[in-house]
Parts: C-alpha cells; sequence; structure tokens
C-alpha cells in the first residue's frame, strides 16, 4: 500500500498544480490581468474555502451530536476562542496584514536576495514571539480562564476545565502561526489554492480526534482540545515542506533589530485591533456570557459558526485577494486603479453579504435543526442557537466589508486609524452588551444570549461604516457611478428569495419536528431555490458573469 508520505506529496502535487493555475495571470498581459486576476483568484480562494466549510460543518454537527451543549463543551469553546483570537494577531489577521505590504514592497524592488533575508528573519522573530506567548499561556492558564469567565463561580467545574483544555490548546498558537506565515507567502506570489485549502485538514484532523480519542476520557469533551493541538501540527506539516516546494525556504534566523523584522512589528502592533475586532468583541461577549447559564456559551458558538461560512467563504476571500493587489498599486502610485480595485471589492461584498444575512435570518431555525439537532442537540437548543443567529446576522454584511476595507489601510501601511476605529469599536460594542443583556438577565429572559449577539452584529455595523468614512475623507476611495442601481437590483433580488422561501417554510412548518433526513432534502430544496430566486432577479435585470470582473 502507498504509504502517508507518498500519498502527502501527491496531494500536495495535486494542489501545487491548482495554485500554478493562479500564477498564470503573472505571466499574461497586463490588461487580463486587471480584467479577471481579482475575480479569478477570489474564485479559487473562495472554493477552496467552501470544502473547509464543508468539513467544519461535518465537525460542528457531530460536536453537536456527540457532546452536546453542557458545561464541558462551553469550557472548549472557551480554551479554543482565547488562542484563536491570539491566532488573528500573530497569523492570519495582525501578522499577515503587516507582512504582506512590506514583502511585496521588496518584491517590487525585485532584489531575490533581500527577499529572503526578510523571510529568514521574519520567521525566526514570529517563531520567537509565539513561543514566549505560548509559554506564558499554558503557565497562566488558570488565571486566563478565571478572567474570562469572570462572573462564574471561581470554584466551578467549567474554570477548572476551561484551564486545563487551554493548556493543551495553547500551542495551536505556534503551528498556525507559522502555518499563516507560509500562507501569507504564498499569497504574496499569488499561490492561493493550498492556503486556503488547508483548513479543510483542520476540521479533519479535529473529526477524526472526536471520533477516535473521545472513548479514552472521562470528559469526552477534551478529545476536541486534543483535535485542535493535532490540528494545528498537521497544518505546518502540509504548509511548511509546500512553502519550500515552491521555492521559499525561509531560514530561521534571529534578530529584532533586522530593518524589516521591526518595521513589520511597528506595523502590526497597531493592527492587533483592528484586524481582529470582530474576535475581540466574541472574547467581549464571551465574559458576558459567563453571567448567564453554561450553555449560553455553547449557543453563541454555534450561532457564530454559522454566521462565520459566507464571512470565511466571501468575505474573507476577497480581502486576503485584494490586500496583494492594493499594495501593488500603491507601490505603482496607482490612485485610480486603487480605487477601482476597492470599489470592485466593496460591490462584490454587498452582491453576496446582502443576501447571505437575509438568508440565515430566514433560515437561522431550519439550518440548526438540520445541521445540529441529532443525539444530545436538543429542540431547546436549536430554538435558542436560532434565536442568537437572527440577531448575529444582521451585521454579515458589515463584517464582510471590513474585511475589504481593512486592506485599504494596510496596504497604504496605515495602521494606526484601523486601531482607532477598533478601540471605538470595542467600546460600543461593551455598552451596547451592557444596555441590551443588563434588563433581560435581570428578568431573567431565557434569550438573554441574543443582546450579545445583537450587539456584536452592531459594533460591528459601527466598524464598517467608521472605516469606510475615514478612506472617503482622506480621499484614497471614490465610489464610481451606479451604487444606487446596484444596491436597488441587490434589494429586489433579495425580496425575490425572501417570498421563495418563506414559502416553503409555510409548506413545511415546524423543522424541528421532522426526521433528520428530511429536514436536511427540504433545507437544501429552500437553499436552492432561495438562490435561484436571487441569480434571477439579477439575470432580468441583465447582470452576467462578464460584469463581475472588476464590475
Amino acid at each position: 500500500m502507498m504509504g502517508w508520505c507518498e500519498r502527502l506529496k501527491i496531494m500536495t502535487d495535486t494542489w501545487r498544480v491548482v495554485n500554478n493555475s493562479v500564477t498564470l495571470d503573472v505571466q499574461l498581459p497586463v490588461i487580463f490581468v486587471t480584467k479577471h486576476g481579482l475575480l479569478r483568484s477570489t474564485a479559487i480562494f473562495g472554493s477552496m474555502t467552501f470544502l473547509s466549510r464543508i468539513a467544519g460543518f461535518v465537525r460542528d454537527l457531530l460536536q453537536a451530536s456527540l457532546f452536546g451543549t453542557g458545561a464541558a463543551v462551553s469550557a472548549f469553546v472557551v480554551a479554543y476562542r482565547i488562542p484563536n483570537y491570539l491566532r488573528r494577531i500573530f497569523a492570519e489577521g495582525s501578522f499577515s496584514s503587516a507582512f504582506v505590504p512590506v514583502l511585496s514592497e521588496l518584491k517590487e524592488k525585485g532584489d531575490d536576495a533581500q527577499v529572503q533575508d526578510f523571510l529568514d528573519h521574519i520567521a525566526g522573530a514570529l517563531l520567537a514571539v509565539v513561543l514566549v506567548v505560548t509559554a506564558l499561556g499554558i503557565a497562566l492558564a488558570p488565571l486566563i480562564a478565571q478572567i474570562f469567565l469572570a462572573f462564574a463561580d471561581k470554584d466551578s467545574e467549567q474554570v477548572a476545565l476551561t484551564a486545563s483544555m487551554l493548556r493543551i490548546t495553547f500551542p495551536y498558537l505556534i503551528f498556525i502561526s507559522m502555518t499563516a506565515m507560509s500562507g501569507a507567502v504564498m499569497n504574496s506570489f499569488r499561490h492561493f489554492g493550498l492556503p486556503a485549502f488547508i483548513p479543510v485538514l483542520h476540521n479533519l484532523a479535529i473529526i477524526l480526534a472526536m471520533l477516535g480519542l473521545a472513548q479514552y476520557f472521562d470528559i469526552p469533551a477534551y478529545a476536541l482540545a486534543w483535535g485542535v493541538f493535532l490540528a494545528g501540527l498537521l497544518q505546518l506539516c502540509v504548509m511548511w515542506p509546500a512553502m519550500a516546494r515552491f521555492g521559499f525556504r525561509p531560514r530561521l534566523r534571529l534578530d529584532f533589530r533586522h530593518p524589516g523584522v521591526q518595521r513589520v512589528f511597528k506595523l502590526m502592533i497597531p493592527t492587533i485591533f483592528s484586524s481582529s475586532v470582530a474576535q475581540l468583541n466574541l472574547l467581549v461577549g464571551t465574559v458576558f456570557a459567563s453571567l448567564l447559564v453554561a450553555n449560553a456559551q455553547s449557543w453563541l458558538y454555534y450561532s457564530d459558526r454559522l454566521t462565520e461560512f459566507p464571512l470565511g467563504l466571501f468575505g474573507v476571500a476577497i480581502g486576503t485577494v485584494i490586500l496583494p493587489h492594493l499594495s501593488r498599486q500603491h507601490a505603482a502610485e496607482d490612485r485610480q486603479g486603487y480605487s477601482h480595485a476597492l470599489d470592485w471589492g466593496l460591490k462584490m461584498v454587498c452582491l453576496i453579504g446582502v443576501p447571505a444575512a437575509v438568508g440565515l435570518v430566514i433560515l437561522a431555525e431550519p439550518l440548526c435543526a438540520s445541521l445540529f439537532q441529532y443525539g444530545k442537540f436538543t429542540l431547546e437548543d436549536t430554538r435558542m442557537v436560532a434565536a442568537a443567529i437572527s440577531a448575529m446576522s444582521i451585521g454579515i454584511p458589515a463584517f464582510m466589508l471590513s474585511k475589504v476595507l481593512l486592506p485599504a489601510f494596510f496596504s497604504r501601511h496605515d495602521t494606526k486609524t484601523p486601531m482607532k476605529v477598533a478601540i471605538y469599536t470595542v467600546l460600543v460594542n461593551v455598552l451596547l452588551i451592557v444596555a441590551l443583556v443588563t434588563p433581560m438577565w435581570l428578568h431573567g429572559s431565557p434569550v438573554a444570549h441574543t443582546g450579545i449577539a445583537l450587539a456584536t452584529a452592531l459594533a460591528g455595523i459601527f466598524n464598517a461604516a467608521a472605516l469606510w468614512w475615514c478612506l472617503r475623507r482622506e480621499g484614497v476611495y471614490t465610489p464610481e457611478p451606479g451604487w444606487l442601481n446596484w444596491m436597488l437590483r441587490i434589494g429586489v433580488a433579495c425580496l425575490a428569495m425572501t417570498a421563495v422561501v418563506l414559502l416553503i417554510r409555510w409548506h413545511v412548518g415546524d423543522w424541528r419536528l421532522l426526521p433528520g433526513l428530511r429536514r436536511i432534502v427540504w433545507l437544501l430544496a429552500a437553499v436552492a431555490a432561495g438562490g435561484a430566486a436571487y441569480m434571477a432577479s439579477h439575470w432580468v435585470f441583465g447582470l452576467r458573469l462578464r460584469h463581475l470582473r472588476e464590475v
């Protein structure tokens, strides 16, 4: 039989071919790149991310049915969320936002030796920093657990479980940070396929851990924590050799005085808040959720997973692809091309984000029932998660817009403006949570957790609006003609989609009471019919695929 090494080599070679299909853009005439490059790269990135999200849904389905929403799962949610937030700083969030523009500028100069020297030193510096942070996280796990469960009893089972799981999940930060650096390098050289596909391995590792390890623990949910550990290790073992196969071989060299390292960290510090404001708001919500019932953490986790689907599939895809493009436009001092590319990204986000939000609101309960309501996940869990999804979905277009607006600042090395906006956004989120959750908690409302979800959505809208206003004020972005017609078409198409989906919901009745297979069949029918109605409306208005190539 073929060994694992041979299989891994074949898989890596296969995805190298996929990635190389993107690099053809570099070899073609500039006109072709301008008309087709962003849409094509986004499509490849999005399709790979789609595979990851499907694997993620399978993982969430198994987690919900095997472990439910009890205290142990809520402890895992907190233990996973903390290193996951740090991942936004040291991996694809703050680090990539500062790293990619610097690397792009060095590439524009055409000095390969300087690029290699920069990669050597930034790799060594990043590894040193995350090793220290991880060691501190493991040592201070009980204190960290108590901080993020501030309103829970200090001696409660959930606090102890969270601290124990934190010690397992924290090393994930090391693995995923180095993996993300590999992906950022490959993205900068227009290889998008493999970095977008790699999260599939993350989900598969956790799935295998749930199925293979849970039986060996007195508290089966520990398998989730070990799954995160193994997932990070597996991704690194694939990405680092793959980066070398593409011709990039960073040698770990430690010198914090290196000009490139100092420049990246100088740019990175202000982006800590701005590039991860959504995750920071989730952490704030995590603290307040400890005031509520133990299951609230799990309800918010599952709602976040569903609202992350369109954000990760489209918002992150467009934002990731557009950052290197904007960096090149800025380096070439092409202000018109810069504004045009940004306008394209914003229009694409609205085209996808608005119907995604509407669809999640009207299909929240059917989605939860179809994906999660098995085994230990109850009817009540479905109702509570659906309520949180409906509240948080309001902010989906804003979350996606922020993913496109932020690269417009980072590509110009402006990290201070997004940082200021992020600080105000977090303050708005805290005030909204206090205003919305406090009265619901005092009156003993069973859906008090929806106040946290709604506050997160409204804070996201504030964040996107503030970023957009700053770009307009600075004269960096000028909206192109046609925006009013664009939004009117989207609105009418959403009305058509809503009518079709509500008709199906009325015909089906209470989704939660259907057998499992019928739930899934009707859900697929509703999604397909709603999507067809949305696209048909745009077709009637005259929108064609060629119009989406940088609109």
